[in-house]
């Protein structure tokens, strides 16, 4: 049996109440050669949410649980998947978010259209929703257009449920920083793979929803300014005064991304 083509990288943290939409999804998708891994972070749920998995794991060969023993943040529940990952491409979704059914076909025409050998990071554009997903929030996020290192240092347009990597471009194996747990883990990821001279690219095509819970980690700018600080500090080693000038940056685009951007 060959490989899946994507694999599909889920970590979990008590999920119960949303998991099952969102694994609705992904089997919802019209590309249909995937695996998708879902990794239980040790949820202090007695179960509940591993149990709405292993429901569907019992239905679709494709999807798979893994429960971790230990709770290591997203951070390490993505390490997990990855390393028991076989597709070439890691296409990220996070247990509470859903993909339009479009996602990876959609995706796959832009990979395949592709001539330039740096870009790494594929990613599309996406609706910003309320917890129960039937309401936006905010106009949906659009990007289109490549992003380098140094601009991704000033402004993380990527999201990461609608973000897909492929591995096959990666000079190394590239893993999530654990020690940051789930603060920045994903932005860290981004620029770790992109600092092999590699690059991202945007697509314009709204093809997931973000469900902006009032528990989100990321709810709220502020919470994400030591994290970001500690980004620029202590994983990218840069000197005081280029870390506040980048931090300035960050903070100016994420008011125009989460202000203006108000329906």
């Amino acid at each position: 049996m060959s490989n899946p083509i994507f694999s599909i990288i889920t970590p979990m943290w008590k999920g119960a109440a949303l998991v099952g939409a969102t694994i609705e999804s992904v089997i919802a998708q019209t590309f249909t050669d995937w695996e998708m891994i879902i990794v239980d972070d040790c949820s202090p749920d007695d179960g509940a949410g591993a149990a709405v998995v292993q429901s569907y794991v019992e239905k679709d060969s494709r999807i798979k649980l893994i429960r971790a023993t230990v709770n290591r943040g997203s951070s390490g529940a993505r390490n997990q998947a990855m390393d028991a990952a076989k597709g070439r491409f890691y296409a990220f979704l996070d247990s509470d978010d859903l993909w339009h059914p479009d996602y990876l076909s959609t995706m796959m025409k832009h990979i395949e259209d592709n001539k330039d050998e740096s870009i790494a990071i594929f990613f599309a554009s996406y609706r910003r929703m309320n917890s129960k997903c039937d309401v936006e929030l905010l106009a949906p996020y659009v990007f289109e257009g490549k992003r380098t290192f140094k601009q991704l240092l000033r402004h993380c347009s990527i999201f990461p449920s609608v973000a897909i990597v492929d591995t096959k471009k990666l000079p190394e194996k590239v893993r999530f920083n654990e020690a940051l747990k789930a603060l920045r883990d994903d932005y860290a990821y981004w620029l770790d793979i992109m600092k092999f001279d590699l690059t991202a690219y945007g697509y314009k095509d709204i093809l997931g929803d973000y469900r902006m819970r009032d528990d989100s980690m990321t709810a709220t700018k502020t919470k994400m300014i030591k994290p970001q600080w500690n980004i620029y500090r202590k994983v990218l080693h840069m000197n005081p005064i280029s870390s506040v000038w980048y931090l300035f940056c960050w903070g100016i685009n994420g008011l125009l991304k989460y202000k203006v951007g108000k329906k």
